[in-house]
Order: C-alpha cells, then sequence, then structure tokens
C-alpha cells in the first residue's frame, strides 16, 4: 500500500489545491481513504491531517472505511419512492443487520442510498454492483440476500 499511495502522490505538484485529485485518486486505487493515507497525503501537501478531514468529509464521494465486496444501492428516486423505495431499504437493513453507510462486519455488502439509478420503470429497485433488481418487495429483497455468499441471479419480484 505505501508505495501505490507514494505513486499516486508523484502525480501531483505539492499545491494544496491538489488535495482533491489526490484523495479521489486514492479512493480509485483503495475504494476508501485510510488513516495511513491521509498521514501521507498530509506531509506531502504540507497540511494538517485535520484539514485533510475538513475538506474530505465535506464531499459524500470520499469513504474513511473499507467497502464491502458489494455496493448496495437503494434507489430513493420518486419512482421508487412512490412504489415504497423505503420498505425495501429497510428490509435490505433488516436482512443485512446494517444502515445506510455502513459495512457488514464480514466486508461482504456496502449499503448506500442515491437519489436515483435511472431504473424508474423497475421501481422500487436497488443496485448490487453493476446488477440491477427491479420491482422488488420484502420477499424478492430477502430472497437476493438468502443467496448471501454466492454469486447469481435472483428471483426479485417474488
Amino acid at each position: 500500500m505505501p508505495e501505490k499511495i507514494e505513486s499516486i502522490l508523484q502525480k501531483y505538484s505539492r499545491g494544496q489545491d491538489e488535495l482533491i485529485p489526490i484523495l479521489q485518486g486514492v479512493q480509485k486505487e483503495f475504494g476508501y481513504i485510510s488513516l495511513e493515507s491521509v498521514k501521507k497525503i498530509s506531509r506531502y501537501l504540507r497540511i494538517t491531517e485535520n484539514q485533510i478531514y475538513g475538506v474530505s468529509s465535506f464531499y459524500a464521494q470520499f469513504r474513511f472505511t473499507s467497502p464491502g465486496r458489494h455496493l448496495i444501492k437503494a434507489c430513493r428516486g420518486t419512482a421508487c419512492h412512490v412504489r415504497g423505495a423505503q420498505r425495501i431499504l429497510e428490509e435490505v437493513k433488516k436482512q443485512l443487520g446494517i444502515t445506510e453507510g455502513e459495512t457488514t462486519p464480514d466486508l461482504e455488502y456496502s449499503l448506500e442510498t442515491v437519489a436515483c439509478i435511472g431504473c424508474c420503470a423497475l421501481a422500487p429497485c436497488i443496485m448490487i454492483n453493476e446488477e440491477v433488481h427491479g420491482r422488488l418487495s420484502d420477499k424478492g429483497v430477502a430472497n437476493i440476500f438468502s443467496k448471501k455468499g454466492t454469486e447469481g441471479e435472483s428471483d426479485d419480484t417474488n
């Protein structure tokens, strides 16, 4: 990890205006901004770790914990909202035992909500990695996660 951070830092000048591109580069490489990364960025840019946290915590795009192997995006768009997005989100939370912004202890799943995933005709829906699960019901959500640890298709609507 240290060599990768160093290679990312070498792509940028030491100007403070490089902070966000550096953070984006680190997150792209590792999936999150680790404490070790913050310390190295702090030394490289000659700014405090608090300054880095102040900037990075302002933007929702940055994570400070390792993401799960599977990222779940629960849609909160208008079509999903009207068709029960909140109920679907509650079922996902119940199945995984986590809430928005959290990752399961086994690092298998991370859960976040998004404004819209662009599949309004399939509302309510969620995405797991790049796969859309639409026209969901409580039972459909339970079916998806009853197959935890296995990859593959699920019958989302039952």
